[in-house]
């Protein structure tokens, strides 16, 4: 079965062709992008669309590569043999499975996603080698090995906070998701919004892909800022007409903090005053 996206999620054709090669060679997919291109979502719809579940491993500044396979709780080992508690004796009772364990004990292939993988310390991609590769690990409390019964179909995202080993790359399979163009961007606003109103749909995405041009913007506005966007001028009842307002003391968009998240970026767009193109 092939991936080609899903009634909630549009796939470029190059994304398609990354996910389904990835799969086809058993690696995992590497996504890069812009934060808010739907690298996250992705995992989402394709577990959906392939009929499967999906798990997803949330990767902080804290997160260790052992979180994944397993966790020894030895604290409330501890706890219970100064109590007396009889499952003491079974060390198997203090092993927490992590992530991957339960991905490779599940019945049936899944999806699993390691989100955010460029938060964690810089050995922590090198840290999953063998087990992303081999599909197998060691529980050595319990002197038993992990085999995947099924091998998880494994999506792998970053922001591109840090670099990831040569290594760690070398086992991937990368894929940039590009900002989307207007007719892909179009495409994903009539997804979200299917009856909205196509002239406040073409006003909007003006404004929005003229934000983005503005030189010196700290945070370009994202798809997801663009459809939280949509849907506010739509509960407002904001007319295509106020999109179109060329004063130019009004260079900031009607309800701009879903678009724009920082003061620095809400300065600069009224000194640019980035609507000067509607002038004539």
């Amino acid at each position: 079965m092939k991936f080609q996206g899903t009634g909630e999620y549009v796939a470029t054709p190059d994304l398609q062709m990354a996910v389904n090669a990835a799969i086809t060679l058993q690696r995992p997919l590497l996504l890069k992008g812009e934060p808010g291109t739907g690298k996250t979502m992705l995992a989402e719809q394709l577990a959906t669309s392939l009929g499967t579940d999906l798990i997803q491993w949330h990767i902080k500044s804290t997160t260790k590569a052992h979180q994944g396979l397993y966790e020894y709780d030895a604290v409330s080992r501890l706890r219970d043999s100064q109590l007396g508690t009889d499952k003491v004796h079974d060390i198997s009772n203090y092993i927490i499975k992590g992530k991957l364990w339960e991905a490779f004990t599940a019945d049936k292939p899944v999806v699993l996603l390691i989100d955010e993988i460029d938060k964690a310390d810089i050995e922590f991609p090198n840290d999953l080698l063998l087990e992303l590769d081999k599909m197998e690990f060691f529980v050595y409390e319990t002197q038993e090995r992990v085999v995947a019964t099924h091998r998880p179909i494994i999506l792998i995202t970053s922001n591109n906070e840090k670099e990831l080993p040569d290594a760690f790359l070398r086992r991937c399979f990368f894929h940039y998701i590009d900002f989307p163009d207007r007719d892909t961007m179009k495409a994903i606003v009539d997804v979200h919004y299917p009856h909205i109103q196509k002239d406040l749909v073409r006003e909007a995405l003006d404004v929005f892909f003229d934000v983005r041009k503005v030189p010196g913007l700290k945070k370009k506005p994202s798809t997801s800022e663009l459809i939280d966007w949509l849907k506010l001028l739509m509960a407002d009842d904001v007319g295509v007409d106020v999109l179109r307002n060329k004063d130019h003391s009004k260079a900031i968009p009607p309800m701009y903090g879903a678009l724009v998240k920082n003061e620095q970026d809400v300065q600069l767009l009224e000194k640019l005053a980035f609507m000067s193109r509607r002038k004539g």
